[in-house]
């Protein structure tokens, strides 16, 4: 087992199945050690869509919760194209997506659910850059999405 997969263990932390396309493209596409991965949204523990809008809806601690799940995601989709978690270097980039309400000013809060996840999983090495925006809507209507950029060693 990998050090980062008995971390996940250690830490309680269940990663889901790697996430399905909802439409005509590919949740992951690796190049060169770059591995881009498509948004995931927001699931619940039953892989249930997490529905709804900040600041109506959901509080911020609830999205930061919805957040986190995308981390969970993003790092099983990681393992589905990498093979082994351990081969990450790096989380370079996220891109968070919060599906808010016009008056919702805490995107980048609801975001850290995952950049935490990220980091308590991964230390350094998912450390990154990242932007965070309130939307008028996402997808089904979730509530968070989130794509990010991942450097592996090759």
């Amino acid at each position: 087992m990998s050090q980062t997969r008995e971390k996940i263990t250690a830490l309680g932390i269940e990663l889901p199945a790697p996430t399905t396309p909802m439409g005509n493209y590919i949740p992951s596409l690796r190049i060169g050690n770059l591995i881009y991965l498509s948004g995931v949204v927001a699931r619940d523990a039953s892989n249930d869509l997490l529905v709804g809008k900040l600041g109506g809806d959901y509080t911020v601690e609830q999205g930061y919760q919805a957040a986190r799940s995308c981390a969970l995601q993003i790092l099983a989709n990681v393992e589905r194209e990498a093979g082994d978690l351990d081969r990450i270097v790096r989380i370079v980039k996220l891109s968070g997506m919060v599906n808010a309400t016009p008056d919702f000013t805490e995107p980048p809060a609801v975001v850290n659910g995952c950049s935490d996840t990220l980091v308590e999983v991964l230390g350094d090495r998912g450390r990154h850059t990242r932007s965070a925006f309130g939307v008028a809507s996402l997808p089904g209507g979730v509530s968070v999405e989130v794509e990010a950029i991942v450097e592996i060693r090759a």
